[in-house]
């Protein structure tokens, strides 16, 4: 007897190849605006190829750093705004690694899927090479996995790969941090990629009466203002003076983060009043009922880095960074102690 049943496809599991092959061409030409001359050919490849700049280094030490956007990414689905996020998820990433004083080389993206949406995956990896330029980097390759049965709908998530080389003298990590030091606060454009589990829980909590604006942007605008990238404005400031450290004001907020950097035997001191503290965490206290404390565990409150540098120094590093685009302010300074970071 003859089995006349018709082929099972892997496109009638679910699996559409042609919208992968067709995703990568559309991207190409977002990614050649990131390049980089240290890259060794083009997006298609099994691993991509970069020449690490030894003329540039005596004793290159790599850094390497990785992320995701967290439960923002719910909000980029539901909204069907996916143009920012991958500016998000590339910051995350060359934040952390701009930290150490490296220079961010070159970047990869996973993107996950259950049904590949060509055009919401381009929007999303566009947003990624945008924050490549931003940040000075490569977006060298990445991986789109269409994976039917385990995302519902048209969810989809991501992460992303950064890897960055700093000269070994050059490592910052905190350890010259002295008592006296000054601290200053670049401010952070929004909420970044940090609280947001919290923030949809008001955003069901408070559905009746939402602000329709918050400092003059509509709330949704605000809510996915994508996370700014401090690199340039970084790695600028390290060529022109010494810097004790820096810190990403990441998950945990401004409380957990600077501890991270400060040596044993030192606190930080800041001045809640020495900054502006956006219309977004003012809602977010109010609806939440949260004291100051936990407020500044959970949410950047309006810092997105700190730098630590030497007190004769803090007037030129603030010249230098307001310069370079940053709102900078002194917001405190470092002490003996041992309390972490002591806010009043």
């Amino acid at each position: 007897m003859s089995d006349d049943r018709r082929p099972v496809t892997y496109r009638d599991s679910g699996v559409d190849i042609d919208a992968g092959d067709a995703l990568v061409e559309r991207i190409k030409p977002h990614a050649r605006r990131t390049m980089r001359p240290e890259v060794m050919g083009g997006l298609g490849g099994f691993g991509a190829l970069v020449e690490v700049p030894l003329r540039n280094y005596t004793q290159p030490v790599l850094v390497s750093g990785t992320d995701g956007v967290g439960t923002k990414l719910r909000l980029a689905i539901d909204l069907k705004r996916h143009a920012t996020v991958g500016i998000d998820l590339v910051a995350m990433c060359v934040n952390d690694v701009v930290v150490s004083g490296a220079e961010p080389l070159f970047f990869l993206d996973y993107y996950a899927t259950g049904a590949l949406d060509v055009a919401a995956a381009e929007s999303v990896i566009s947003g990624i090479a945008e924050g490549c330029v931003r940040a000075g980097c490569a977006l060298v390759g990445g991986e789109t996995a269409e994976m039917p049965g385990m995302y519902h709908g048209d969810d989809y998530d991501l992460a992303g790969f950064c890897v960055g080389i700093v000269d070994k003298p050059k490592i910052l990590d905190g350890s010259t941090t002295r008592a006296g030091d000054v601290v200053i606060g670049l401010a952070s454009s929004g909420a970044h990629s940090n609280g947001y589990s919290l923030i949809r829980r008001v955003l069901a909590l408070e559905a009746d009466r939402l602000p329709a604006t918050l400092d003059g942007v509509p709330l949704a605008d605000r809510l996915m203002e994508p996370t700014r990238i401090y690199v340039k404005s970084a790695l600028a400031l390290l060529r022109e003076m010494p810097v004790a450290g820096f810190a990403h004001i990441t998950g945990g907020g401004l409380l957990d983060n600077i501890p991270r950097v400060i040596p044993d035997g030192l606190e930080v001191r800041l001045e809640a009043s020495a900054w502006r503290r956006p219309e977004l965490f003012e809602w977010l206290q109010k609806a939440t009922r949260l004291g100051n404390e936990e407020m500044h565990r959970t949410f950047n409150c309006g810092i997105g880095m700190t730098v630590h540098v030497a007190a004769a120094d803090a007037e030129r590093a603030l010249a230098g960074l307001r310069a370079g685009g940053e709102d900078a302010r002194i917001i405190g300074h470092v002490a003996a102690g041992d309390r972490g970071v002591v806010l009043s």
